[in-house]
């Protein structure tokens, strides 16, 4: 292993995007996206993916060329069209329309159509965080998930994101996948030839497994789905959200993620900005959230949404990111 710093380590992941085709500015956005994904821990959605957006865009699953525009506006609704490239050039210019928005309509819906994978969903609400905003954000990605009652595949793993600033400290950040875990776990244990627990995904027969590259090939479970239908309704309100309203495919008309050969994938995003202000008015807001928070902090193991992967960023960005040497190699190649 070696210790690379934030700085360093984005550099070669863009370098990476950039030789597979992506132009300078989509690399870089995407980059720092996936940086900051490893950088908090998270590493199914960081470095483990740049092999992965290389790949889509060597063989034309996502226009390395594509410059994100918006498309559409009316009053607090924008849309943002990807143009087929990757997502987080589109996100990051949604969310920046949005809080534009927000602040002079007092909400703001900005969807993106035409997109791909965009990666951890709450890190592209930091900036409506930074302006002090509230906001919302969820995804669709290729099917991975039955309906409720059902084996094959449908919904995406469909993530639900918010984010919530405060007055002083860290905002609270929220996000979840609404299958059981995110499909890119499942990803990691097939790659270190793990097992995964029961409950976590279908075969393809629709039968459970603890074999990941079965799940891969199947499907996920949504959350609770054990026990109860409410995962995959959750999953279908997301689904209709990035998709039926901002025009995008919708999961089962995508390609997987996890092979190198198929359509661009296509598929939206959404994000909600809210202006404090417009509604109770920011000190008001910004008194609530702590009186909340003080209270969950009555109890000793509460941890505060985002806390872990705050402080992980932090250490970081301070001491830089342990890299598999044989992942530089491949690189440097």
């Amino acid at each position: 292993m070696t210790v690379v710093s934030l700085t360093d380590l984005t550099a070669r992941v863009a370098a990476q995007l950039q030789r597979a085709g992506a132009g300078e500015a989509m690399a870089m956005t995407t980059a720092r996206g996936l940086v900051l994904a490893e950088a908090q821990g998270l590493g199914s959605h960081g470095l483990s993916r740049v092999a992965q957006y290389a790949t889509h865009l060597k063989n034309g699953r996502a226009n390395g060329q594509a410059v994100a525009t918006v498309a559409r506006r009316k009053g607090g609704a924008l849309l943002i069209d990807a143009q087929e490239g990757l997502a987080f050039p589109a996100c990051e210019l949604a969310v920046a329309e949005a809080v534009i928005a927000a602040r002079t309509q007092g909400v703001a819906f900005a969807g993106v159509a035409n997109s791909h994978h965009c990666g951890v969903v709450v890190d592209h609400l930091r900036p409506a965080a930074a302006a002090g905003m509230v906001a919302l954000g969820f995804a669709n990605s290729p099917a991975a998930m039955p309906a409720a009652g059902g084996k094959h595949p449908i919904f995406g793993t469909n993530p639900v994101a918010a984010v919530f600033p405060r007055r002083h400290g860290d905002p609270l950040m929220i996000d979840l996948s609404l299958s059981e875990v995110a499909r890119g776990k499942l990803m990691v244990a097939a790659k270190q030839g793990k097992p995964i627990p029961h409950g976590w995904a279908l075969d393809a027969a629709g039968e459970p497994t603890t074999d990941p590259q079965a799940g891969l090939t199947g499907s996920m479970l949504p959350i609770g789905a054990m026990t109860s239908p409410k995962g995959a309704m959750l999953a279908l309100v997301v689904e209709l959200l990035v998709t039926a309203l901002v025009g995008s495919q919708f999961g089962f008309e995508a390609s997987s993620f996890f092979v190198d050969e198929g359509n661009r994938p296509r598929i939206g995003q959404a994000f909600i900005v809210i202006d404090p202000g417009a509604l109770a008015g920011s000190d008001s807001y910004l008194d609530r959230v702590e009186v909340l928070v003080a209270e969950m902090l009555r109890d000793d193991g509460v941890r505060l949404p985002g806390a872990r992967r705050e402080a992980l960023r932090r250490q970081a960005e301070a001491q830089g990111i342990d890299v598999p040497d044989t992942l530089l190699s491949a690189w440097a190649a």
